[in-house]
């Protein structure tokens, strides 16, 4: 990789000068100092059988790393069919909903939750598919409004492991 990474103010580079963030993370994405130690990051690009997406991104949810569960939705969103990138991009709205409503960013938390929830009804409603992989939909979709709802109405920082959603249920 090009770039200092050391935050002396050049980005990280891959060698097709892609930006390529090294810096540490911690268990919601928050970038942390050069030299600390953060959470082992997703590797970026894999392409992964759907179901394993559906497993590994449910792992992350329930390890209360939403962050990190939306780029495996990512990848599964710039990797898989045409038909299905719909659906991965509208989960990780959903994730990173969380992640804002987890890291306190309560009006963007609402707000990517709630067009996340939208985007995840409109998939299905187009595609005629309410159980794609095993996961509910519909569910989701319920939980991620709930949560929008409650985050507005109570102002309260959620934890994200505790209230993350159950993709098959």
């Amino acid at each position: 990789m090009s770039g200092t990474g050391d935050g002396g103010g050049a980005r990280d580079r891959d060698d097709e000068g892609r930006a390529r963030n090294a810096r540490p993370r911690d268990g919601l994405g928050r970038p942390m100092p050069y030299g600390t130690q953060g959470v082992r990051r997703q590797p970026e690009g894999v392409v992964r059988a759907p179901e394993l997406t559906v497993v590994e991104a449910q792992e992350l949810l329930d390890a209360g790393k939403p962050f990190h569960a939306h780029e495996v939705f990512e990848d599964a969103w710039k990797s898989g069919p045409e038909t299905e990138r719909g659906l991965w991009r509208a989960l990780a709205q959903v994730a990173v909903g969380l992640t804002h409503a987890a890291r306190g960013n309560l009006t963007g938390g609402v707000r990517l939750l709630r067009r996340g929830a939208g985007n995840v009804e409109e998939w299905a409603r187009e595609t005629g598919s309410a159980r794609p992989y095993g996961m509910d939909l519909d569910g989701v979709v319920r939980w991620a409004r709930a949560l929008a709802a409650e985050v507005e109405a109570t102002g309260v920082v959620v934890d994200a492991g505790a209230r993350a959603p159950v993709l098959r249920g």
